[in-house]
């Protein structure tokens, strides 16, 4: 057992790679923001309590399906991208093997390594070209070709974040309190609550992660609200 092991540390790392924690946050997040001031701008112009309901709900199905949509096609699109690129790359390790040794010589003595342990590092990543590939994909990409997220996985999260996040305000409503307050109380403690989670995922201090969270969230449902009163007063 090592040192680190015996103090208690591990060196086990979290997915950092925008799987499904990125769209599993962003949609979250949006959800909630589109769908309450979506009910705000409703509420404020003084539609009635189904209308306010059927706007909810045609937003939540709209937005979690666009969401959904949206993040399959765009880690896809991206994906295709780096495979085309190391496709490429492919190409050019298959007709000029010596310039690519010698390129990835260059790199390990940017990090350091001699000439001579270099040129050794160089040669024995190069005996393997599948393993040479993925080390320059890596360097020169900044991804892992085989280890590329999940079009699927990226767009069921998002969609499912979505849909949590816009069924939230919409809650009083469903439950039989009509209330554009309550509606907003739950989103004000949601907001505040997935900031204080994603600062606890990524190290940022809790209360600053909450507030600005709810900070931003704030400045669309009043926006929206706003322009809803006005709206609704115009057509009255």
């Amino acid at each position: 057992m090592d040192a680190a092991t015996q103090a208690g540390w591990s060196h086990r790392h979290r997915d950092v790679s925008g799987g499904w924690l990125r769209p599993t946050v962003f949609g979250a997040v949006d959800g909630l923001v589109t769908n309450a001031s979506l009910i705000a701008g409703v509420g404020g112009g003084g539609v009635s309590a189904h209308t306010v309901v059927l706007t909810g709900l045609a937003g939540l199905v709209a937005g979690a399906f666009s969401m959904g949509t949206g993040e399959y096609v765009s880690v896809t699109n991206q994906n295709e991208l780096v495979h085309a690129e190391v496709a490429v790359e492919r190409r050019m390790h298959e007709r000029f093997p010596e310039a690519e040794q010698a390129e990835l010589e260059q790199t390990f003595r940017g990090y350091g390594a001699d000439e001579e342990t270099a040129a050794r590092m160089a040669a024995a990543v190069s005996a393997d070209p599948e393993q040479a590939l993925r080390v320059h994909t890596r360097e020169e990409l900044g991804v892992d070709s085989q280890d590329l997220p999940s079009p699927v996985l990226a767009g069921a999260a998002s969609l499912a974040a979505f849909s949590v996040g816009a069924v939230l305000p919409l809650l009083p409503y469903l439950l039989g309190h009509a209330s554009l307050v309550a509606a907003m109380v739950i989103t004000a403690l949601a907001l505040v609550g997935g900031g204080t989670a994603v600062g606890r995922l990524t190290g940022r201090p809790l209360a600053f992660s909450g507030l600005r969270q709810l900070a931003l969230g704030a400045v669309a449902v009043a926006v929206t609200y706003g322009i809803g009163r006005l709206v609704g007063g115009t057509v009255a």
